[in-house]
């Protein structure tokens, strides 16, 4: 397959109420829609997840797009690409952009599908028609503003809440919520919030029967975290540690954790990202698909790998309407009984709402492959 275009699409789409957790808060989701077409006039659509600051990886939005254009986007011209497969080998001496190179190769991976007739979800091997899905939930100002919240969306069906949690903003919370809702699926995200300092706040997590906490230490502290498990009857997840299957294979050889948190971008897309379901499945680790705040295009490529049998736990992908008042794509993506439907319709299953993408871009770069940009 020969790519011949490329566009890139800058959106920002305003949050329905602002996302805040222990590193900063969000009131927009500013992102780029990555459009590639072949020599068949296919297209392929990713989306880059980048933040706008450093506070959750080192990769802003802004380095991602000027590695998208400077590098990426010249190595898929220079041969034919046969598989999507090779785009994560062609892109593997660049090092680290995981963000990047991910909404690179998941445009590949759409356009692959597409040209095959199929699903992307098929094309990858899942099997699933529906997902369950949890929720993903920021800090709130006291608990009472939390549990309805919790309440608000245990109402509307998903099957797996998880807080967001800090100093300050940790045990009182996760009692009231345990307390009003005792058999619910519920688990603490600390986004690196703590050291081993709080050893006995964490303990005490113990007593309030959570799925696991996601993510207490450092993003570089796979042996404080092993320690931490070994002390420890929740499971420990990790999210910002996991960048590649050797980081899921250090983690795993220390005990540094029971389950793992696995994002798509975070890992550089979906070559990588099978890799680690498929190692996780052979080692008795959890694994399960989490979110970044997807619009569209991003949440169908999340739901095609939650498809996949190695994740039986509900992960951070929701409904379109959680985020957003409108989304950049149709069909919505909405809630049933706790569950999404997998798209069946070719590629990604989705196609660009125009309308709504026109309100939200705030620029559109376009780019002839091997010419140069417009």
């Amino acid at each position: 397959m020969h790519f011949q275009k490329a566009k890139l699409i800058h959106v920002e789409i305003p949050l329905i109420a602002p996302f805040k957790t222990s590193y900063g808060e969000l009131k927009s989701k500013d992102f780029y829609i990555i459009e590639l077409m072949n020599a068949d006039g296919i297209y392929g659509y990713g989306e880059l997840e980048a933040f706008p600051l450093p506070d959750y990886t080192e990769e802003t939005l802004e380095t991602a797009i000027k590695i998208i254009k400077q590098h990426l986007l010249p190595l898929i011209t220079q041969k034919e690409i046969h598989f999507p497969e090779e785009v994560h080998g062609i892109f593997n001496w660049i090092q680290g952009n995981e963000m990047a190179k991910s909404a690179v190769e998941l445009a590949v991976w759409d356009a692959f599908a597409k040209s095959e007739k199929s699903s992307l979800a098929r094309m990858i091997g899942a099997n699933k028609d529906f997902i369950s899905v949890g929720v993903s939930i920021g800090l709130q100002n006291n608990p009472n503003d939390l549990l309805q919240l919790v309440e608000q969306y245990v109402q509307a069906g998903y099957q797996r809440v998880k807080l967001k949690v800090a100093p300050n903003h940790d045990i009182q919370y996760i009692k009231a919520v345990r307390e009003k809702f005792p058999k619910l699926s519920l688990m603490a995200d600390a986004n690196s919030a703590y050291n081993r300092e709080d050893f006995l706040l964490l303990k005490e997590l113990d007593q309030f029967d959570l799925e696991m906490i996601e993510q207490p230490f450092g993003t570089k502290d796979f042996v404080d975290h092993a320690w931490l498990q070994s002390q420890l009857k929740t499971r420990i997840c990790l999210d910002e540690n996991i960048r590649s299957l050797g980081d899921v294979r250090q983690a795993h050889l220390l005990g540094s954790c029971q389950a793992i948190n696995l994002k798509l971008a975070r890992v550089g897309g979906m070559f990588e990202a099978l890799r680690i379901a498929e190692y996780c499945a052979d080692n008795k680790l959890l694994v399960w698909c989490g979110g970044m705040l997807e619009a569209g295009i991003g949440r169908a490529h999340n739901i095609a790998l939650a498809a996949r049998s190695e994740f039986e736990f509900p992960g951070d992908i929701s409904a379109s309407n959680r985020y957003f008042h409108e989304d950049i794509v149709s069909p919505d993506f909405v809630l049933d009984k706790g569950r999404l439907r997998v798209p069946t319709d070719n590629g990604i299953g989705v196609t660009l709402n125009s309308d709504v993408l026109k309100k939200y871009t705030k620029s559109t770069e376009e780019m002839l492959l091997n010419i140069g940009w417009s």
